[in-house]
């Protein structure tokens, strides 16, 4: 019987791309995992060396780094949660038609494709306590009597942040949640106000059962994206005043500008591991509901 032929084909297609991956995601990530365990200050070139487990030790008994957590999760948790809200009731709104609906769709896909650094900038002169737009619209209707320092003051600064991600985010939600609303049948609600449904069933009866699968996905790469976002922060606080709006991948940042990459790879790493623990049982509940 004949050995029928391998066809190489498929293999050579897909090389550029693996070797693509390689090179820009598993070499840097293993690189990382492998700086976690050496003294790798760059300002002490000649000090570099392995350390062991001294950076994960010296990370876990480190305030600044549980206070960054601290905010990470509150940046987290708020930022996405108020970005689904509001991006699910822009998605229902998306959905209606209306006349100029093509329109509106595309202006308010604005703040998703402007880039992080003119958002981060953008905001802080719409904050900015001298000149900025909102200390100005709340003097004209008399909410404040002085001009407040959102970004310059520890008690206002990660609201304020946080709104800026809460901004940017909301069109991400409204357009993948949209594209899950325009593929429910329309006999279903059809069939609901034929049997007298209210507007909070057919909510929590069709609409949230059939898009489960959408708010699943997006809601998770929205956990990971937001938690390792750096570039509105960093560009509109520095993590200031005194590390108050500093996040975990901002206090990463910030140990890597300052050259200390040894140190910010260990924080990277812990970062990632925590991420894959909100990530795997996120996933696995998906899944099973697939398969229910």
């Amino acid at each position: 019987m004949q050995r029928k032929k391998m066809n190489i084909w498929p293999y050579l297609l897909i090389t550029p791309a693996v070797l693509i991956i390689i090179a820009v995601v598993l070499f840097p990530a293993l690189n990382a995992v492998l700086m976690s365990f050496q003294s790798y200050d760059l300002r002490r070139p000649s000090d570099i060396g392995f350390v062991g487990l001294t950076n994960y030790i010296d990370v876990l008994q480190d305030k600044l780094f549980w206070a960054s957590l601290w905010r990470t999760i509150l940046w987290v948790v708020f930022g996405v949660g108020f970005q689904f809200v509001f991006g699910f009731i822009l998605a229902n709104l998306l959905n209606k038609g209306f006349h100029g609906r093509g329109v509106v769709r595309a202006v308010s896909l604005i703040p998703w494709v402007t880039p992080g650094v003119l958002i981060g900038l953008m905001w802080r002169w719409i904050y900015d306590g001298s000149y900025g737009v909102l200390n100005d619209l709340l003097m004209k209707v008399a909410l404040i009597s002085a001009p407040v320092p959102f970004l310059a003051q520890e008690s206002t600064v990660m609201p304020s942040v946080i709104l800026t991600i809460i901004w940017q985010g909301i069109p991400f939600f409204a357009l993948m949640l949209l594209a899950g609303l325009q593929g429910v049948p329309g006999e279903l609600y059809e069939a609901a106000d034929i049997d007298g449904a209210t507007g909070f069933q057919k909510l929590f009866r069709i609409t949230i059962p059939a898009i489960k699968n959408t708010i699943f996905v997006t809601t998770l790469l929205r956990i990971i994206w937001v938690a390792n976002s750096v570039d509105v922060i960093f560009n509109m606080t520095g993590g200031g005043p005194a590390y108050a709006s500093q996040t975990l991948s901002v206090y990463v940042f910030n140990k890597a500008n300052a050259l200390n990459l040894g140190y910010s790879s260990t924080m990277s790493l812990l970062l990632t591991f925590l991420l894959l623990l909100v990530a795997i049982p996120y996933l696995k509940s998906m899944f099973a509901n697939q398969e229910a």
